[in-house]
Formats: C-alpha cells, structure tokens, sequence
C-alpha cells in the first residue's frame, strides 16, 4: 500500500508528518511525504524556526512523483495542517491528479483547525477552504469535536452528536472519524471516540489521561486511514487506531515525557497493549 501524506512536519518532537509517516511505516505502509511547513519544533513551545511553503512548492514535488510514473500506484492521500488556502489548492489538486491515475484511491482529510481550549489557531482562510472545499473533497475525515463543530454545528449529546455527524458525510466524505469527543453522557473521566461508515456509527471509550501533548490527532488520522483502507471496516479500524493511540499516550504519560514517545513506544502500532470494545450508538 502506498500513501501520499501531505502536512506539515518539525525537525524536533513529533506533529505532522513526523507523527503520522512513521505509525503508518510500522503498519507495512509505503509513505511519500510532502511537507507543507518545516519548522524545527511545534509552535506549542511557543517559540520555534523553519518557514510555511507554497502551493507551488507542493505542485512541483508533486510533477516530480508523476514524472516517475507511479501515481497510478497510489492507494490514498492523507492531509492535514496546511498553512495557507493556498496550500489548501495544491493539496486538492494533488488529491485530483492521484485518482485521475487510480480512480480507487482516497482522499482522508484531516480538516485542522483548532481545539477546546485553543480555540481557532490556523490561519485566517483556512478554516473556510476546509469547509469548504477540503472536506466535501474527502473520502474520510477526521475532525476532534471542536472541528465538528465548526464544521457543521453544536453537538452537546450523542443524539445530537449523530445527527452532526449525518450533516458532515452530507457533504461529502462517506466516512468520519470524531476524536476528542466529550457530550453530556460521556463520563468526567472517560473520552469518546466516533467513527461512521454505511454500517452504522460506532464508539469507542477510553481513559481520559491527565497529559496534554501535541501530535496525537495527527497520528490517530493516520492510523484510521491506514486500518479503514485495510479492512474496509469504520468500526474495525477506529478500534484498532484508537487502542494504538490511547496505549501511545498512556506509555508517553508514564514516561513524563514531553513529546509523543513515538518511536520508543512503536510496538503499541502494532499490538497495542491497552486495547478497548467497539460498541454501536
């Protein structure tokens, strides 16, 4: 399986692609990136260097994959962060030229744009091209509940919650994954997990841990995208990505580390060690 990933990646720590192309390599996922930021670390830190590229940028790398003659053998493209609407196009276009080569190939979009707490922390346009263009675009989307939200309204109960989720594959995608999730019925100490296919919409609970670390969306999206492709299954897979995750988190917790131990911890790819039910709502 072949996968173009197209985000933004950091030199140090693990957000973007650097948080997203290893899990997949580790799954048996060939992976060509592209980055649409290099930065030395995630803006977290609240300082860090690097620059935000262009769509031009992104359509010449793209030319030089086509050039080798193998976007016919290109199974899906993965985006997230994109800098700019700008970059936005270019990610489009390249979604375009992929599955003008393999009709079969997918689109998962990662539609960032912000967070509970955050709020809004891209850039002005970006969370409307999203809307927009990007997610009616995707085959999959990821979004956590605050990008739900954005996208297509409140949703405060898991009725509501359902009925969001409806509104989102209305515009497009035919499958959703919701992370983050927190609605009246989900427990003080738990988080929800949602994922929707044609077979129904499916959750997954999990501990809630204490950390609060950058890059664990991007990996959680890379994942699902990988075990969907796979086993064609949205409740398979948010099963199988979100144990790998939770397990991820739970080791960098008890690691006290700062970043997410995401090659130390690679094992929890795999067989991770903590492992959760998938029940239908």
């Amino acid at each position: 399986m072949n996968i173009l990933s197209i985000q933004s990646h950091v030199a140090y720590g693990h957000v973007g692609n650097a948080s997203a192309v290893f899990p997949m390599q580790r799954l048996g996922v060939e992976v060509w990136p592209i980055h649409t930021v290099q930065f030395s670390n995630h803006t977290g830190y609240g300082a860090w260097k690097g620059r935000v590229f262009d769509g031009p940028m992104i359509d010449e790398v793209m030319d030089g994959i086509a050039d080798r003659g193998v976007l016919s053998s290109c199974d899906g493209v993965l985006s997230g962060y994109m800098g700019s609407s700008d970059i936005g196009a270019a990610i489009l276009s390249a979604v375009k030229r992929v599955k003008t080569a393999n009709p079969k190939a997918l689109y998962c979009c990662d539609p960032v744009i912000g967070d509970v707490g955050r709020g809004i922390f891209v850039r002005p346009g970006v969370p409307e091209f999203m809307r927009d263009n990007a997610v009616p675009a995707a085959d999959i989307v990821t979004p956590n509940h605050f990008e739900l939200d954005y996208l297509v309204g409140a949703s405060t109960s898991i009725e509501a919650m359902k009925a969001a989720i409806a509104r989102l594959r209305g515009l497009g995608p035919r499958i959703a994954l919701v992370t983050s999730l927190k609605v009246n019925e989900t427990p003080s100490d738990q988080v929800d997990l949602i994922a929707a296919d044609a077979a129904g919409v499916f959750r997954v609970r999990t501990p809630k841990l204490k950390l609060s670390i950058n890059g664990a969306g991007d990996a959680i999206a890379a994942l699902f995208f990988v075990h969907m492709m796979k086993t064609g299954s949205a409740a398979e897979a948010l099963k199988l990505a979100a144990s790998s995750v939770y397990s991820l988190l739970r080791r960098t917790e008890e690691a006290g580390a700062r970043e997410i131990l995401t090659v130390a911890a690679q094992d929890e790819f795999v067989a991770p060690t903590w492992t959760f039910p998938v029940e239908p709502v």
